[in-house]
């Protein structure tokens, strides 16, 4: 199975021969036996591509969550035993994971050195997809999880405040501390992408406050919106984790909405009946006592 997987992932069977430190022949046969026992094909191969088929995602799909599965049975199993170390799988949407997480991983190998963690960082629908097949054994999400899927556990555990942000030179905004609901509806909101935590946080600002389609364009990272809102190409809505360089260094100008910033949760998913290894467990009072700020020390 873990053969095969790395063969999806891969795409390639030399490649994942080198990954496994394996033979190609080795390889071949280990995709072999998996195909014989399953009775049926896998994967669609010719001499230019390696790619699955509609069983062959069946079973990486499952293939994934059994691993997951493994991997957690080994961890616990090893905690009766040890302190906490091993692998943890962490995932976060791009704002708590480009911002915050990056101080909460450098606190944890301060004082936790043997946890050796491994970061996914994606959208929170997507997060929140990995978790549920136990791809990551934690996700942290930003607002509203629409998760649709009775398996997982969500728990809020941090306040976000997110403003305005505006170019210091935007010939309108540029210099105000706050703005109103009617001084936005004719500005170029630079969003984030559906299924962003951002992006809903958004176009709930815009619901709350009566702003009727405003002019939009779209951008999928967080440090491109910022470059464009910097360039004068429109305003945006982030949180405060995200601008406090470009704050500091004046070429941002944050902004409250008639006098109060936007603000929202950061919560923890994940599985409702997981086991937590030790190494979870740490991971998990680091962030609930300091609500995942940047300013661990």
């Amino acid at each position: 199975m873990l053969v095969f997987i790395a063969v999806a992932e891969k795409m390639n069977f030399t490649r994942a021969a080198e990954a496994l430190h394996m033979t190609q022949p080795a390889v071949s046969q280990h995709i072999q036996a998996l195909e014989s026992e399953m009775g049926t094909k896998l994967l669609e191969r010719s001499n230019k591509y390696v790619r699955l088929n509609e069983a062959g995602r069946i079973v990486y799909r499952h293939g994934k969550e059994i691993a997951g599965l493994y991997t957690s049975m080994q961890s616990l199993v090893h905690d009766l035993m040890n302190e906490a170390s091993g692998t943890l799988a962490i995932g976060a949407s791009y704002t708590f994971g480009e911002y915050a997480l990056p101080h909460t991983i450098a606190y944890l190998q301060r004082h936790y050195p043997e946890i050796k963690p491994t970061i996914t960082i994606s959208n929170s629908k997507e997060i929140a997809e990995l978790v549920a097949g136990r791809q990551l054994d934690i996700g942290i999400v930003e607002g509203e999880l629409q998760h649709g899927n009775g398996r997982l556990h969500v728990e809020p555990f941090a306040k976000d405040r997110m403003y305005i942000i505006a170019s210091s030179a935007h010939p309108a905004l540029g210099e105000a501390e706050d703005v109103t609901a009617a001084q936005l509806q004719d500005q170029t909101w630079i969003v984030r992408e559906e299924g962003s935590g951002t992006r809903e946080a958004t176009e709930r600002m815009f619901s709350d406050n009566g702003l009727q389609s405003p002019a939009t364009m779209e951008f999928g990272s967080t440090q491109i919106i910022k470059e464009s809102v910097e360039a004068g190409l429109g305003i945006t809505l982030l949180s405060h984790w995200a601008v406090r360089k470009e704050i500091k260094l004046g070429t941002l100008n944050r902004l409250t909405l008639e006098g109060q910033p936007v603000e929202r949760e950061f919560s923890l998913v994940r599985i409702d009946d997981q086991l937590q290894t030790k190494a979870l467990q740490v991971f998990l009072e680091i962030l609930r006592a300091h609500q995942g700020l940047p300013e661990l020390e």
